[in-house]
């Protein structure tokens, strides 16, 4: 299959004034001006094939929104190759952009005081999208992520979820064939979460749309990603499926533990025959217990502990991105 995006050794570098305080350097900030320089993206290359959907992923400053805005065109690298449709996107951003969807989870691209119906007509006019498809393409999107009945509402009356959704049928007016999802799910709640990734799933499976996604919502690559990008510092630490980096790397999961009074971690010593085990207050009530699941399920510690605490309840709290990054590091 067709590479669709290609990046090779590509390198880019923000330059930050450090302004000195005090009164005596108001003048050396101003003659001889301090500069550093931030590597953001360190010597990347990976190449993805159309139809895929990739987790970029990543702590927050690991150079991911950074390298969507290269892919798009928004940012030129400071040395390397980007190939996107076999072109580069910084040279042919307006050709390019005719055939890529962009959704930016802490940004909209709706006009905040009309209606969003009347945004998606605007970015028709842009897209020069035909009536008949832009006609089609609102109502079966509308209907699949059931926002019909909000269309006509001011984005600014809307939900954080009600707007999200609506952004990504504007990232689709189109009908691109890459889609870049930058932070979608970011403060949305459970059901709505499940709805966009139904979606997303449900539009590469019938037009085949590459996604390129990044997230902290580790739920978010188990239930979308048929491979995963991880990322630190700007740099590659691993490409490959999430089984094999979870079977590989990972050995921690994560139970939250709420007992109906309040225990010290000394008083669970009793918990010392499982090995590889750490132990964190929450609060007076309220214990995360890390545990190597390799070596003991959850079934095995938590019998334990009804045993010998008094539990009001407990659940099995995701990996965040950053315990993965700790582990693949």
């Amino acid at each position: 299959m067709e590479n669709i995006i290609e990046i090779t050794n590509v390198r880019k570098i923000y330059r930050t004034y450090q302004k000195k305080s005090g009164l005596k350097n108001m003048i050396k900030n101003i003659i001889y001006p301090d500069f550093k320089d931030f590597i953001a993206v360190d010597d990347m290359s990976f190449c993805i094939r159309k139809g895929d959907i990739v987790g970029y992923i990543g702590p927050n400053g690991a150079g991911k929104s950074t390298t969507i805005k290269m892919l798009t065109g928004i940012l030129m690298p400071n040395s390397g190759m980007i190939k996107v449709f076999g072109k580069d996107p910084l040279k042919y951003r307006k050709e390019n952009s005719k055939h890529i969807g962009v959704v930016f989870g802490q940004k909209s691209q709706l006009w905040w005081d009309i209606p969003a119906i009347e945004s998606l007509e605007l970015l028709k006019e842009i897209y020069k999208v035909p009536d008949c498809d832009f006609k089609d393409r609102v109502e079966k999107y509308a209907d699949m992520l059931q926002v019909k009945e909000f269309l006509n509402l001011p984005v600014r009356q809307m939900s954080l979820g009600q707007r999200m959704k609506c952004d990504l049928i504007a990232a689709l007016i189109h009908d691109p064939s890459i889609l870049f999802l930058d932070e979608p799910t970011i403060g949305l709640d459970v059901a709505t979460k499940d709805r966009l990734r139904a979606f997303i799933l449900e539009l590469n499976r019938t037009k085949k749309v590459t996604v390129f996604l990044t997230t902290h919502d580790m739920q978010d690559v188990e239930k979308l990603c048929n491979r995963v990008i991880l990322i630190n510092h700007g740099r590659m630490l691993y490409d490959g499926d999430l089984e094999s980096v979870k079977e590989k790397y990972i050995r921690y999961r994560n139970l939250k533990v709420v007992f109906n009074k309040t225990y010290s971690i000394d008083e669970l010593k009793f918990l010392k025959d499982f090995q590889d085990f750490r132990i964190q207050n929450l609060d007076d009530k309220t214990m995360l217990i890390q545990y190597n699941y390799k070596l003991y399920s959850v079934t095995d510690i938590v019998s334990c502990l009804l045993k010998n605490t008094e539990v009001a309840d407990f659940s099995i709290k995701d990996l965040e991105i950053e315990d993965v990054i700790k582990e693949v590091c």
